[in-house]
């Protein structure tokens, strides 16, 4: 019974130094605080890194089941010609091209250079359409159906895959590109170019293996 009243006053200090943090964090300015940032220190960067892994995981189970019909089969593809070579080569050189707007959309987010955001961020638009309309003709060049064969299957999945990631990096390039011409342009539109960049490098990158498997493989068996 006579701890009673030493536990109390060490339950008392206690709610008496909480009490002077929460007085004390209260009247702490942090106004001069940036409101958004870049790399690791913005969750937004975390999320990309996120979906990239997932995403990334898809691409490598794609291929994996591609592979592996592959070796169940004696030749390969079992009946139907490969793929033109003519197209995704051309949009495989397109890639690769846009990496450089948007590498410089990312550094000029980065550097908080607006002018120059909206220029890379025009650039980096126009050039995930035009690898949009290249991948149309490619579709026509794989000489194969989706639902022809196994095979057919296998490349058509990993080609809609592939195109649907075009298609989200380039609605979502073509809004921000709208947003940094018209506002209101919050601190935070910088950060969203620079994680859009890295997205369209993981969509540029995820395609060189997909490209070697779609059209080495018919060739290289």
């Amino acid at each position: 019974m006579g701890t009673l009243p030493q536990n109390q006053a060490a339950l008392d200090r206690r709610a008496d130094a909480q009490a002077r943090l929460r007085r004390a964090g209260a009247g702490l300015d942090v106004r001069h605080l940036p409101s958004f940032g870049f790399g690791h220190r913005s969750l937004m960067w975390w999320g990309t890194v996120g979906l990239i892994v997932i995403e990334g995981t898809v691409f490598a189970i794609a291929i994996g089941a591609y592979l592996y019909l592959m070796s169940r089969s004696s030749h390969w593809p079992p009946a139907e010609l490969p793929p033109d070579y003519g197209w995704a080569t051309l949009n495989t050189g397109l890639l690769i091209a846009s990496l450089l707007p948007a590498y410089l959309a990312k550094r000029a987010a980065e550097a908080l250079d607006l002018p120059a955001v909206r220029r890379w961020v025009t650039a980096g638009s126009l050039a995930s359409l035009l690898v949009l309309v290249v991948r149309v003709f490619e579709f026509t060049s794989l000489n194969c159906t989706w639902d022809g064969s196994a095979y057919g299957s296998a490349v058509w999945m990993i080609m809609g895959l592939h195109t649907l990631h075009l298609l989200t990096d380039a609605y979502d390039t073509l809004v921000l590109n709208v947003l940094v011409f018209t506002g209101p342009l919050e601190g935070k539109r910088f950060a969203d170019v620079s994680e859009n960049a890295l997205y369209w490098f993981f969509v540029v990158a995820s395609w060189l293996p997909l490209y070697a498997v779609i059209h080495g493989t018919p060739r290289w068996t």
